[in-house]
């Protein structure tokens, strides 16, 4: 490699790309998988545990959400905004089919926004999956750009790799070689269009229009996706292209993310400052790895054109030559482009576990943490979301012990009588609380119950104000609960979560005092992860009910 390269960083990329595509990992298949040496492998996963992009659960290691800001950075500097986002799902609504956008990556298409339709029968892709050209709709549009180079690496890749083995997305099994790709430009010229009859897998189907940017190049593709027993090639064409074409003129008219960095003083935000935890690891923490993240992150703001390497050095509290060479290493590596002084992220960072970690519900997202609560506080922890006048269980940690509270995902029990309950009750609009408890009266359910509804007023009003609820043998003689919110992006709560236990003999004060900061900071860590991973990725809204 060339001599300004950063090798600690190139390891540590690639210890990243092995993480992402394998579903079980461990130190020795990291070796195997890089041709690391095993120290090197240790050194790089210590600093990557460090960093909170990997969790190890045993000997097994774990992407963590937190990695997806990396591919958050891709997202934002992309121009993708929330508009974007909630038109894409706009259209799915209209279309009543799964819509995506994409963008070219080399001579593969890489999804970077998708509305899916949620039906048994569901066709979607993850953000961040690459699909060769030959073999989706999009592809013939991007490839109407390519020159003879690029035309001469998409023929080096599939005679070197015909099954298409280097693009995990692919479904396994031999495929029907695809139509020629070289044809099915020309048409796409002609008609200004492509159309995917089945080219991924037998009964998958799409079209696809382009959008173009202000130069008129193929900026997105966007495309309906669906199967042939909802409809044929032709027949999805013939009813999605309308729209299609209504929608990419549109966001053809938005105005271009533009970047907020000029070419005299940087009004930079909140910085993205590199870790400094050499002193406290030691030769195990690799700061060559964490500073070229940080510099991977911080061209998250590199909005339009891109960004220069003096604000790409103020974001990181990095001299220049240590950005400079990190951003040399990352263009190596694919993840970087510069167009002489200003610097901007590629979509391959989303090769990073983006797509991996984009599939995860929310339940995924909690109960890592859960356990962890859990093994601090040695009694069972859980997660409820609000649906309708109960509560529902949708994330959970048990512990074994002689007296626990044995409850499974999917009970419900009413809210208002549970600490989890008053946690979500509390968070909603006060007509929309009134609501719930006039359609479900509260009822004793033991003699602690509390029923009249003003006494409940001020019980949820106070959980409102503290930002924590109880239940002390409300819901069962013996059960004592103490609960807090969970809440999203904007601060609206969206789950609750609790410790249960046994009342005992201790007075209520006591439990509150125990366990509150570790639910607080339960919470904090689950909400951190939470708006990392829903940032980009609408999937994650179903559990909010």
């Amino acid at each position: 490699m060339p001599e300004e390269s950063v090798r600690p960083l190139e390891r540590g990329l690639a210890v990243l790309r092995a993480l992402a595509v394998a579903e079980q990992v461990r130190a020795g298949d990291l070796v195997r998988a890089t041709g690391l040496a095993r120290s090197t492998v240790d050194r790089v996963v210590a600093t990557l545990v460090r960093l909170g992009y990997v969790r190890e659960q045993g000997q097994e290691l774990h992407l963590t959400p937190r990695l997806m800001e990396l591919g958050n950075a891709y997202l934002a500097a992309s121009g993708l905004s929330g508009e974007v986002a909630a038109r894409t799902a706009r259209l799915a609504d209209d279309l009543d089919e799964s819509v995506s956008l994409a963008v070219p990556d080399g001579n593969g298409v890489r999804f970077v926004t998708q509305a899916a339709r949620r039906r048994a029968m569901s066709v979607a892709f993850r953000i961040g999956d690459l699909l060769p050209a030959e073999r989706c709709a999009p592809g013939a549009l991007f490839a109407a750009e390519w020159d003879e180079t690029a035309w001469a690496a998409w023929r080096a890749r599939v005679a070197a790799d015909p099954e298409g083995s280097a693009f995990p997305a692919l479904p396994p099994g031999p495929a029907s070689p695809p139509p020629d790709l070289a044809d099915r430009v020309e048409r796409s010229r002609v008609t200004g269009w492509a159309l995917d009859d089945q080219l991924i897998e037998p009964g998958l189907i799409a079209t696809a229009v382009p959008v173009r940017d202000a130069a008129g190049r193929v900026r997105y593709a966007l495309s309906a996706v669906s199967h042939t027993s909802r409809h044929t090639a032709q027949g999805l064409a013939e009813l999605v292209l309308p729209r299609l074409r209504e929608e990419a003129a549109h966001l053809e008219s938005l105005p271009p993310a533009t970047s907020p960095y000029g070419t005299s003083e940087l009004t930079l935000g909140q910085p993205v400052h590199t870790v400094d935890a050499k002193a406290e690891l030691g030769p195990d923490f690799l700061q060559s790895l964490a500073r070229g993240l940080a510099v991977l992150r911080a061209l998250g703001r590199a909005h339009g054109d891109g960004l220069p390497l003096t604000a790409i050095a103020a974001a990181t509290g990095l001299p220049r030559a240590t950005a400079r060479r990190c951003l040399h290493t990352l263009e190596l590596e694919g993840y970087a482009a510069h167009d002489g002084r200003l610097y901007r992220p590629l979509p391959r960072i989303l090769e990073l576990g983006f797509a991996r970690l984009s599939r995860l519900g929310f339940a995924d997202i909690a109960e890592p943490h859960l356990r962890q609560l859990t093994g601090r506080v040695h009694q069972s922890a859980s997660v409820t979301v609000l649906d309708g006048t109960d509560i529902l269980y949708v994330a959970r940690a048990a512990t074994v012990r002689v007296m626990s509270v044995h409850i499974t995902l999917g009970t419900r029990f009413p809210a208002y009588p549970t600490a989890m309950g008053r946690v979500l009750l509390s968070g909603l609009p006060e007509a929309d609380r009134a609501r719930l408890l006039k359609a479900a009266p509260p009822r004793s359910l033991t003699r602690r119950t509390v029923t009249d509804p003003a006494e409940l007023h001020r019980v949820l009003e106070r959980a409102t104000a503290d930002g924590y609820a109880t239940a002390d043998e409300e819901l069962e003689e013996g059960l004592r609960s103490v609960a807090v919110p969970v809440k999203d992006a904007a601060g609206r709560v969206v789950a609750a979560l609790n410790v249960a236990q046994h009342a005992g003999t201790a007075p209520l004060d006591e439990t509150i005092g125990v366990l509150l900061p570790a639910l607080r900071e339960t919470a904090a860590a689950i909400e951190a992860d939470l708006h990392t991973a829903a940032r980009f990725n609408g999937a994650l809204m179903p559990w909010r009910t």
